[in-house]
């Protein structure tokens, strides 16, 4: 987790937009002539989202996540701003994230304590920062599409944005979710989850957007 004001340890606010990328080589030209560098090559993750049998997490529009990513196991727990504006331009959550030894021992304690996968997501996640700042950027290849993200200070973004040559209008606040769902509609599609197995238009093989 990059950007935002730290509000304890393991707790900061997260404030970021998303934007869908079409041709992924070129982005990556741009972000470097913006002067973003590489610092975590393309690594495949996976996402479990966890929830009690009535979805009380999500009435309160909060998320519980374990996350697999190069090796590495994440908890995060994400909720709302006490602040919190619909209309507001940017996502912004209050995020509080760690790590964990062993994801698969947490995913049963999730269980015993009446937490259950509720939904599965996986893309393969390239990350990019501007040496001297805290901001940070990822190109996300997603099965439903390419998409970039940057996470940071509200004007950091606007200012990124006009770096990369992206149009403010096409950015988004909505979650890998929301899209999935959106894409589901769109397509008729039947999938459960947003994995590879389940999900691709078009279809993704492992290994394309690799450079």
């Amino acid at each position: 987790m990059a950007g935002g004001n730290i509000l304890g340890n393991m707790q900061a606010a997260e404030i970021e937009l998303k934007f869908p990328v079409t041709d992924a080589e070129a982005f990556r030209q741009s972000a470097r002539e913006a002067g973003f560098v590489v610092v975590t090559p393309r690594t495949f993750e996976s996402n479990t989202l966890y929830d009690t049998e009535d979805r009380q997490l999500r009435k309160r529009t909060e998320l519980l996540r374990l996350r697999l990513y190069g090796g590495r196991w994440t908890m995060t727990h994400k909720r709302l701003p006490d602040d919190y504006d619909p209309a507001a331009r940017y996502k912004t959550r209050v995020e509080t994230e760690t790590t964990v030894e062993d994801g698969e021992a947490l995913a049963e304690v999730f269980s015993r304590l009446g937490y259950a996968p509720v939904f599965r997501y996986e893309k393969y996640r390239e990350e990019w920062e501007e040496p001297g700042s805290a901001g940070h950027l990822v190109l996300d290849e997603t099965p439903i599409g390419v998409w970039a993200e940057l996470e940071g200070a509200p004007e950091w973004i606007d200012r990124m944005l006009e770096k990369l040559q992206v149009d403010p209008a096409s950015s988004s606040t909505a979650s890998y979710g929301a899209l999935f769902l959106a894409w589901k509609q769109r397509t008729g599609s039947t999938a459960e989850n947003l994995t590879f197995e389940e999900a691709c238009e078009p279809r993704v093989e492992p290994g394309l957007l690799a450079q």
